[in-house]
């Protein structure tokens, strides 16, 4: 058996370790670096005993999961990232953004950042996030292009995701303007997914941020994409959905975003649009205010502010958010 805590690892090196051996937003792991921290909680992957607060039982279920992956050559891995120049950033960091403390035990046990990582150490109030379908239409794109400039000419960071569509749109209207974006991955910093947008993302990379919860090399899968969903949802003050079809991604942002209390925003299209007959959900069920160009996201914003809210569980509704959209967001 390689044992894993020996070659005494740091606490930033613990966290990338658990990243290449866990799946991103597992609570167990989150509740485990809450209590223990890094060190301590890859040490618990060479030991018997149970984690204080989480029972043995949860604990060897959590070994044994981990533990099914490649655990050989881990100390070279995890030292390879070093050279790739790729920086990190760990809670405690001066980079750390404070928002997504509000995601507790979902929270990411590290970030990898290409780019000007000084970016999340703004306020969440500077940041907005800007999403939607990758099948847009013509009238999304130019709504997500004027949205953003608008954004950005008031000295807001958009984020995004760096996908087609709405948030290619966003990105490349945010970097005509010569503005600040983030485009959170669901896959490595290192990998531009999809291809197509190479060229986009490596123009991110040099003037913007590209940030992931994930090692180099990841490639992406459904599943990332909806964890990747929180961080969209976490770091900004608001987020907007400029279109949506009933069974779009970008639902899942909002719900994350309506869950963890941030403000939702969204763009309403022709009541014909297939593209848009998700974000007139949100709209239709309360969940989104009626977005129509950058003084409705800056009103909502203000408001929002304003208005106490009463943040809910995001384990409560981790289960409702994770389903389509046609039962629920």
């Amino acid at each position: 058996m390689v044992r894993i805590a020996q070659g005494g690892w740091d606490e930033r090196t613990a966290r990338m370790l658990l990243a290449v051996l866990s799946e991103p937003g597992d609570s167990v792991t989150g509740r485990m670096l809450d209590r223990l921290g890094g060190v301590e909680t890859v040490g618990l992957l060479d030991r018997e005993d149970a984690a204080p607060g989480v029972g043995s039982v949860e604990t060897q279920v959590w070994r044994k999961r981990l533990l099914t992956r490649t655990t050989e050559g881990l100390r070279e891995k995890v030292a390879s990232f070093e050279g790739l120049g790729y920086g990190t950033v760990i809670p405690g960091d001066e980079n750390w953004p404070a928002a997504l403390e509000d995601l507790h035990e979902r929270a990411p046990y590290v970030l990898w950042t290409s780019g000007a990582a000084s970016f999340l150490s703004r306020p969440s109030e500077d940041l907005v996030t800007i999403t939607g379908a990758r099948a847009s239409t013509g009238y999304g794109e130019h709504v997500a292009s004027e949205l953003a400039s608008d954004m950005s000419d008031g000295g807001r960071i958009v984020v995004s995701g760096g996908a087609y569509g709405i948030e290619n749109a966003a990105h490349r209207s945010v970097l005509a303007a010569g503005g600040d974006t983030i485009a959170v991955l669901a896959s490595g910093a290192d990998r531009s997914y999809p291809q197509g947008q190479k060229d986009l993302l490596d123009r991110v990379r040099g003037v913007g941020l590209v940030v992931s919860e994930l090692p180099p090399g990841t490639t992406p899968t459904k599943w990332r994409f909806l964890a990747r969903n929180r961080l969209l949802a976490a770091l900004s003050s608001a987020t907007v959905v400029v279109e949506a079809g009933y069974r779009s991604g970008s639902l899942n942002v909002a719900g994350h975003a309506e869950a963890l209390g941030r403000a939702v925003g969204a763009v309403p299209g022709p009541v014909t649009s297939v593209s848009s007959a998700g974000t007139h959900r949100l709209i239709r069920d309360g969940i989104a205010k009626i977005i129509t160009d950058g003084e409705d996201v800056r009103a909502m914003i203000k408001h929002h502010a304003e208005v106490p809210v009463v943040e809910k569980s995001f384990e409560r509704e981790a289960a409702r958010r994770s389903q389509p959209p046609h039962r629920s967001l």
